[in-house]
């Protein structure tokens, strides 16, 4: 029996012998005579296989899978950081109505028989309105226990994910607000005053950095900038404000790369606001740089911002943001094989209480 013969016949009895348990799956023909009677050929060096040709093992039996979990980057939720953060109502309560009282009158003359002077109030009521957004998780039982084979917590990592989805809205809505309500952020809030431009480098235009993120600015130049954000809050708030007040300074984590510039003296910008600014925290968040598709949170396309928020005036915090719920997870659903359920969180953005205590610049 030649090759081409044995090829035959196997394939003429391989329905038999499956039948009778006998499966091969690799196998293609039976042994020749050429082969069978040349005994001077090894069976593992044979000239043409009977079997599929292969020189390794399956691969999957020398992989393995990490028990360290590797979990993608995302920018920092920074602003509640910076602006502080506090819980008002819940999810029922959907505005927030401040009342706010200035004192009027005025004063006359002495006299036994005078009746002039008058001290009186004026009062107003500002409102703020909250937001409430939701997330679901859904997850099946073949999902998770496929997920299991890898040694991944499905429902851990989705509800991970969901919180974070939340706390990342959150976040942005302490930046920018909600559009259509009366809810704001710290970065678009109406009441704030205008930006300021900054001061004319020597090197030409505005900003610290140069587009290729060389420096574009001196040390005395950067704290000038800063200098000048300091002194439009101590005018604006008629001296309620000063040198030693305690401020935030918040700005992108790229700006704030130029206080590391160093003066003809060997001195940081950092140094220099230490000394003359005590009081001042540097913060930083991403929605203070400039808006690109690689950061499309930056507050404008104009340029990197930053802000200058003092903490208090005559014991009154300036701003906070605040959340009705930071997270409600409504009751789990059970389907024919899979589950689901709804998580939720509300938002006021920022409560800016008292807009003299912000300045603004853009294009640094």
């Amino acid at each position: 029996m030649n090759r081409q013969e044995a090829i035959a016949a196997f394939a003429a009895e391989r329905a038999i012998l499956q039948a009778k348990g006998v499966v091969l799956p690799g196998v293609t023909m039976y042994v020749p005579d050429e082969y069978r009677h040349n005994f001077a050929l090894a069976m593992d060096a044979q000239p043409t296989l009977s079997t599929d040709p292969n020189s390794a093992i399956p691969a999957m039996l020398t992989t393995m899978i990490d028990p360290d979990v590797i979990r993608i980057l995302m920018a920092p939720l920074a602003m509640a950081e910076i602006l502080g953060e506090r819980k008002k109502g819940d999810w029922l309560t959907e505005t927030d109505m401040f009342p706010v009282v200035e004192m009027t009158g005025e004063v006359s003359s002495y006299g036994d028989f005078n009746n002039n002077g008058r001290a009186g109030i004026n009062m107003n009521w500002p409102q703020f309105q909250s937001y409430l957004f939701q997330t679901f998780t859904n997850y099946g039982e073949r999902e998770l226990e496929r997920a299991g084979l890898a040694k991944i917590n499905y429902v851990s990592e989705l509800d991970q994910s969901a919180a974070y989805q939340l706390n990342q809205y959150s976040n942005l809505t302490y930046a920018f607000g909600v559009a259509g309500l009366q809810n704001y952020g710290i970065l678009n809030n109406p009441y704030l005053a205008a930006y300021l431009t900054p001061a004319t480098k020597a090197a030409g235009g505005t900003t610290w950095f140069t587009a290729g993120g060389a420096p574009n600015a001196t040390a005395n130049e950067v704290y000038n900038d800063i200098a000048t954000l300091i002194q439009s809050l101590i005018v604006k708030s008629a001296g309620n404000l000063n040198a030693k007040s305690k401020y935030t300074l918040a700005l992108s984590p790229g700006s704030e790369q130029a206080l590391t510039f160093a003066n003809t003296f060997g001195v940081f910008v950092e140094d220099l606001l230490k000394k003359g600014y005590p009081g001042l925290t540097v913060k930083s968040a991403p929605q203070y740089g400039q808006q690109s598709t690689t950061n499309p949170q930056g507050y404008s396309t104009a340029g990197n911002a930053v802000q200058l928020i003092a903490d208090s005036i005559q014991g009154q915090q300036v701003v906070y943001a605040a959340f009705t719920e930071k997270m409600r997870a409504h009751k789990i659903i059970p389907g024919a094989s899979s589950w689901m359920q709804k998580k939720t969180s509300g938002t006021w953005g920022t409560i800016l209480r008292m807009p003299v205590g912000v300045a603004g610049m853009i294009g640094i």
